[in-house]
């Protein structure tokens, strides 16, 4: 007798909803991979990616500047100087006067804080808590406890910090070398890189690489008015209150506002904090209804109508894209998230766009916001990312 033949397991065999879940799921084991090894050497070259990526979001803010001096004749390697020294200067005076009103400010608010410590301490007592004497003297002894039981990691880490200014001075020195080439001969380092892209598709990455950047540069625009908005309005609601520190708490708002949305409410909280250290609960919650209103004036208002509806992206985008950044690359992640997803926004509705493939590269304006994306209506003027 011959036995009969061992069936052979042929696709037609295979549940076709089990084949598609198979061919889905190995390819997206692939993209996961290959996604997994960009990370990894994107983290590992994080010194040199991440000043890359902030000279080219300040080259963004910046370029208009330059351009406006070439128009008026100003040869661009001057005109390149003239921007970076006056944009450094002015970003160095607001950072300096930031801290030094700060320290200047910081035996005030320290008196100040004994004082709500002691109130504070009266209402656990006397409040509805009822907290004896003994238990609240047992903080102090116990935080001195903490400190004692890490002094190891203490000393630890004030050996790394001159290891950590170092780095940090190389960075910015690489971000500032950068930004100079960035300005001066960005379209011509933009060429350079279009050639690797085969000849067939070399126009159309050159046209979505510059939607991208129209993107970028409107994007830029958008974050600095809104945040010179946000600072004024938090400044001076906090000046007529009478909280102190109110100039560099302006400050720190500008400051925090280009990282979208948490940026502006850390910033808000330190004014919060402020005025409940220095005036008391009331005018802490005064402050707190002047910063929800301007967070609600950025997003219903300003955002809209500043950004447009070229670059519009939706809330939750943005949410995502900034707590995205801020776990993966930490403050500079948070900061580049929503420029980077605001690039790809446009770059990838440009290459999906049938009118973009009729539009020749030299006819995209960067520094025009309409054109950060195409023209078809359900692609980029309707939809939101």
């Amino acid at each position: 007798m011959v036995a009969a033949p061992t069936p052979i397991l042929t696709p037609t065999l295979v549940p076709r909803p089990l084949r598609i879940a198979a061919a889905i799921g190995w390819r997206l084991l692939v993209v996961a991979a290959a996604l997994f090894v960009l990370g990894t050497v994107v983290a590992y070259l994080s010194p040199i990616v991440v000043p890359v990526a902030i000279a080219l979001l300040l080259a963004a803010l910046l370029d208009p500047l330059v351009h406006a001096l070439v128009v008026r004749r100003v040869p661009r390697g001057v005109a390149t100087a003239l921007v970076v020294v006056g944009g450094l200067a002015v970003l160095g005076g607001l950072l300096t006067f930031v801290v030094m009103t700060f320290v200047s400010g910081a035996p005030q608010l320290g008196a100040q804080l004994a004082t709500s410590v002691g109130e504070m301490t009266r209402w656990l007592t006397d409040g509805p808590l009822r907290l004896s004497p003994q238990q609240l003297g047992d903080i102090p002894q116990q935080l001195l406890a903490a400190v004692n039981a890490n002094q190891a990691s203490i000393a630890t880490s004030a050996l790394t910090t001159a290891a950590t200014i170092g780095e940090l001075f190389t960075e910015v020195l690489l971000m500032i070398f950068t930004l100079i080439f960035f300005l001066y001969g960005g379209s011509q380092i933009w060429t350079f890189l279009t050639k690797v892209a085969p000849r067939t598709a070399r126009a159309r990455v050159d046209v979505a690489g510059r939607r991208g950047l129209a993107a970028l540069v409107s994007y830029t625009r958008a974050t600095g008015a809104v945040a010179v908005v946000d600072a004024v309005a938090i400044g001076l609601g906090v000046g007529l209150l009478g909280v102190p520190l109110a100039l560099p708490l302006a400050a720190l708002v500008l400051l925090g506002a280009f990282v979208p949305i948490i940026g502006a409410v850390v910033a808000g909280g330190v004014a919060v904090l402020v005025a409940l250290v220095s005036q008391g609960f009331v005018s802490a919650l005064i402050v707190l209804a002047i910063v929800i209103a301007v967070m609600q004036l950025e997003s219903h208002i300003l955002q809209p109508l500043l950004l447009g509806r070229a670059v519009k992206l939706h809330p939750l985008a943005v949410v995502l894209a900034v707590a995205t950044g801020l776990l993966v690359g930490g403050i500079a992640g948070a900061l580049l998230a929503v420029p980077l997803l605001a690039v790809l926004n446009s770059g990838i509705r440009s290459l999906l766009s049938p009118l973009d493939r009729h539009v020749a590269p030299e006819n995209v304006h960067t520094s025009e916001p309409e054109d950060s994306g195409p023209a078809d209506a359900g692609l980029d003027r309707e939809a939101d990312l």
